[in-house]
């Protein structure tokens, strides 16, 4: 008999789904059938339910935050069962140990941290049986049964396990460290805040207080423009004046001159240049475009996105989300016909078809097994779905990945540009440019349903000219505008930039390196980033506009040009995690210098510490934010104070947050959402752990000791249709 381990409930009941199974506690009971011949139990994590011990396991000394005791570098990293997840890992390791089982399939997630979520739970259990790895990138029943007939050994995975391993340690080391050595040397200084610094969030915080610092050293300036409207021959159009192929003059006594100089005058065609361009249909979808582009028709921030795509991930309806390829197989290439044969029957998709190009098999702008990682592009699978059945927010985001694969059996579409040079009264010269679509293609798909945007003088229809002909000035005005400074991030945006970070630098070793990897986190991890930004009060996004805070510019001011700050140490970390990966490196090694980093980043922020100045910063904010509270871990977990952040409203996506006596919307204010839930729930406490997980839309721990009336019952509790409702075990639990 077999033991399956998922990494969350939905997925193994996913898993479970396509053979007959009985519910148990914690687990599901798969009964003999073709695949099992004698059974097999499925089971799971929820998230992570180990969590790397905190410092005071390896010395009690290092659980008081001093600069004496840095740096914190623990001979061996251990993990521990995290507390609040502690009866389903024993219910995990109690299957584990039971006799009939004789071999473990993992099946968590197909990549780095779904490959350590599942060994730590089995090395933390103790049990050492066969095991095999189930990779796939769908959950159709389909993909599942094919998945587990053509199970990995665990040797073929086990390196990616060294290589999550690594991160997660590296990653401790060089947070820990950081954010306790600049917390406690900016306390010196009256800060008496706490500030987290770690290899990606540092970095991505430096690119928004860039620009906020760009945006906040901005000085606007006037300039006027002159434009002309001309009349040749009967045939009308528009003209901005420019010398040298500059438009905006800086001088308004000049521009009325060159007004009244033009006004009624001769106009002549100096020349008309035409060029033809062809944009080939966009790519497919992985993590970063899908959020990127959500973010700009929905303003759904990327965390909302992911969670989206889980969604529709888990129900078989899309591939694995969290992919960063935009490429496929010729094998999922092959389903690509039977796919659209469903697709086409949806109301909202039906006009597209039939689509110019049957088949992208031998498309390699699609097609190209050399450009697919762990997992393929975003795709619909062929379990099509009833799209009333879906959310709103989950019908948008299918209907997007849905058009990127008609789209790319789309031909291109093409435009052709003009550019018309007018001259007035041999002297004054002025510019016109404008585009025509000859062919819609992929374009047809995309932007259907999207309203037109208003054209301006730069992309106007220009009528058919011809070199040398001649009219006069119709009009001529002097328009005033002025500089403005640059656009703050959106989320989309931002994602975008934390991907593509580096390539705007210099072709330094380190750089080229940034290039050729993820940029900035991965597509796994980078709407968590943001996520924890905003958090930890260093960044807001008030109106999809990303702000950095005074908090964040302090951070940053702080760290100034140390490594923490920029993208090249994680360009040559995320390299060297990628050769443990594939088996070239040595975690050792990596190990070695990650303690060596930590130890020369304390030694940075000592020196830098003596040449700060926060003169021109109002510190009051930071002594009155956390007066009287003594600095404990590098996460403020398990405080308890009125404010802090539980999960995501169950009715509009804002914050829930910790009010006191009750948790509540943080939007009751601005959007009036009345959405709570009390702390006290029948004489008993209902923790914010157990919040967390209703928000998650996942079952409370069992509660102990209701009372109503004279009986006193244990239960958990869960959300059914919108209400809290008591789950009961019927088995005293």
């Amino acid at each position: 008999m077999e033991i399956i381990i998922a990494e969350k409930p939905d997925q193994g009941l996913k898993l479970a789904s396509p053979f007959q199974f009985k519910r148990r506690d914690g687990f599901i009971e798969i009964l003999p059938n073709e695949v099992f011949k004698n059974g097999a139990y499925c089971t799971w994590a929820i998230g992570h339910l180990t969590e790397l011990c905190p410092p005071e396991f390896y010395k009690q000394e290092w659980k008081t935050w001093k600069l004496q005791t840095l740096p914190i570098i623990p001979e061996k990293f251990q993990y521990k069962v995290t507390k609040s997840k502690y009866k389903q890992f024993t219910i995990v390791k109690q299957l584990l140990n039971k006799h009939e089982v004789s071999r473990i399939i993992h099946a968590g997630d197909a990549g780095r941290e779904g490959e350590l979520i599942v060994r730590n739970i089995i090395q933390l259990s103790g049990v050492k049986k066969p095991m095999k790895r189930l990779w796939i990138s769908s959950l159709t029943n389909k993909a599942i049964i094919d998945g587990f007939s053509k199970l990995l050994d665990e040797t073929d995975t086990r390196t990616t396990y060294y290589e999550a391993y690594s991160r997660a340690c590296a990653d401790w080391l060089v947070g820990m460290n950081a954010s306790r050595a600049y917390t406690l040397l900016l306390q010196q200084r009256g800060i008496s805040d706490v500030f987290s610094l770690g290899r990606v969030q540092t970095p991505t915080l430096a690119l928004i207080v860039k620009r906020e610092k760009e945006i906040a050293n901005f000085q606007s300036k006037p300039f006027w423009e002159v434009n002309a409207t001309f009349d040749v021959q009967g045939k009308v159009y528009k003209g901005k004046w420019h010398k040298d192929e500059e438009t905006r003059l800086d001088d308004e006594a000049m521009a009325n001159k060159i007004r009244q100089f033009c006004e009624e005058k001769e106009a002549a065609i100096q020349s008309v240049e035409k060029e033809r361009k062809e944009f080939q249909p966009p790519y497919l979808f992985n993590l970063s475009a899908l959020q990127a582009t959500a973010n700009s028709l929905y303003k759904f921030s990327p965390q909302k996105t992911l969670e989206i795509a889980q969604k529709l991930y888990v129900k078989g309806l899309i591939s694995y989300p969290r992919s960063d390829s935009s490429h496929v197989t010729k094998e999922e290439a092959k389903m690509f016909p039977e796919i659209l044969r469903k697709l086409l029957h949806f109301d909202d998709l039906g006009s597209f078809f039939p689509v110019p190009q049957p088949s992208i098999l031998d498309n390699k702008r699609y097609v190209d097994e050399k450009k697919v990682s762990d997992h393929y592009a975003i795709i619909p699978t062929e379990q099509v779905p009833q799209l009333a059945k879906l959310s709103p927010d989950e019908q948008q985001i299918y209907l997007l990945i849905a058009k990127r694969l008609i789209a790319a059996h789309y031909d291109q579409a093409i435009f052709d540009y003009t550019t018309i040079h007018t001259v007035v009264d041999e002297r004054a010269m002025f510019i016109s440019k404008g585009k025509q679509e000859v062919q819609a293609g992929w374009r047809k798909v995309i932007y259907s349903g999207k309203k037109k945007q208003k054209r301006d003088d730069d992309d106007q229809d220009l009528p058919l000219v011809q070199e040398k002909e001649t009219g006069t000035v119709k009009k001529v005005e002097v328009r005033q505008g002025k500089t403005e400074p640059p656009k703050r991030y959106t989320e989309g945006q931002l994602i975008t930039l934390m991907k593509t970070a580096g390539k705007h630098l210099e072709d330094s070793d380190l750089v080229k390196v940034l290039k050729q990897t993820e940029g900035l986190g991965t597509e796994a991890t980078r709407a968590g980033i943001i996520k924890g930004l905003k958090d930890r009060k260093y960044i807001e996004v008030k109106r999809n506009q990303v702000s950095a805070t005074n908090k964040g510019i302090l951070l940053i001011d702080s760290i100034g040009e140390s490594l923490l700050s920029s993208p090249e140490m994680t360009a040559k970390w995320e390299q060297r995690l990628h050769e443990i990966g594939e088996g070239t490196a040595s975690p050792s090694d990596f190990m070695n210098q990650v303690k060596k980093l930590s130890l020369k980043l304390i030694e940075d922020a000592v020196k830098q510490s003596e040449s700060w100045n926060f003169s021109s910063y109002n510190l009051e904010e930071f002594r009155s934010r956390r007066k009287g509270k003594k600095t404990r871990g590098a996460k403020t977990r398990g405080t308890k104070t009125p404010g802090t952040k539980i999960g995501t409203c169950k009715k509009c996506n804002g914050d829930i947050v910790d009010k006191g006596t009750f948790y509540g919307c943080s939007n009751y204010t601005t959007k009036k959402c009345n959405f709570t839930i009390s702390k006290k729930l029948l004489g008993k406490t209902v923790s914010q752990a157990n919040v967390k997980k209703l928000l998650k839309g996942e079952e409370t721990n069992v509660i102990k000791g209701f009372k109503k009336g004279d009986n006193t019952f244990d239960a958990k509790l869960s959300f059914v249709d919108g209400k809290l409702k008591f789950v009961y075990s019927g088995e005293g639990e």
